[in-house]
């Protein structure tokens, strides 16, 4: 049952980071063939094309070029970062800020997805949004079964948290800060896994296991 006034969530991609470790240009290098971000951009898509979210909003850098034509491409919204050197959290706020001024229905929740994690399902995200629509939990994040002890995404965050995101600094995101406060916070157990794609050696993992 959704919660009282609130829309389905709108999703927020996170695709701004300067992939250092990875040598640059991580999120246009291809995976199976395909750009890396176009995966979790394709899940997006799907999932406001079915009703399951709202409007899908990407956070992306003024000069990657290549990453804004996949985001036009797949119709979704880029959000422009001019400042991506100031990390994951400038990203979040930035995100944040651009869904709190619109001027369309209330929104109730966003559910933040990270560029670099191909393996990202729509069931997944059915499943979390669900958990927050059927209960009392301001956030929600999954715990994928092949890495039980690594925080998962995609996250949902009620609009009543979304305060919070001003607290984070660097590249640091909200575990943090959810283990320091008494957030109602909810992990959903879910099969399989989503790694992040830090470097070259995690892509080509990615590709051995699934070859």
């Amino acid at each position: 049952m959704r919660r009282a006034g609130a829309g389905p969530p709108h999703a927020l991609v996170l695709a701004a980071g300067q992939g250092r470790r990875f040598g640059g240009g991580k999120l246009l290098a291809l995976y199976r063939g395909r750009p890396l971000l176009s995966y979790a951009l394709e899940v997006v898509a799907a999932g406001c094309k079915a009703g399951v979210l709202g409007e899908g909003h990407v956070v992306v850098a003024a000069e990657d070029l290549g990453a804004r034509r996949l985001i036009e491409n797949a119709a979704l919204h880029p959000i422009i970062n001019d400042a991506p050197h100031l990390g994951l959290s400038h990203s979040v706020r930035l995100g944040l800020t651009t869904l709190e001024s619109r001027d369309t229905e209330p929104l109730g929740s966003a559910l933040i997805f990270l560029g670099d994690q191909p393996l990202v399902r729509l069931a997944v995200v059915e499943a979390v949004i669900a958990a927050w629509q059927g209960g009392s939990a301001a956030v929600v994040r999954p715990r994928y079964q092949g890495s039980p002890h690594v925080p998962g995404h995609p996250t949902l965050l009620d609009r009543s948290v979304w305060p919070l995101a001003r607290q984070l600094e660097g590249d640091g995101g909200f575990a943090s800060l959810l283990a320091s406060s008494d957030i109602d916070a909810l992990t959903l157990d879910v099969p399989g896994d989503n790694p992040d794609v830090d470097t070259r050696g995690d892509l080509r993992a990615l590709e051995e296991s699934s070859s």
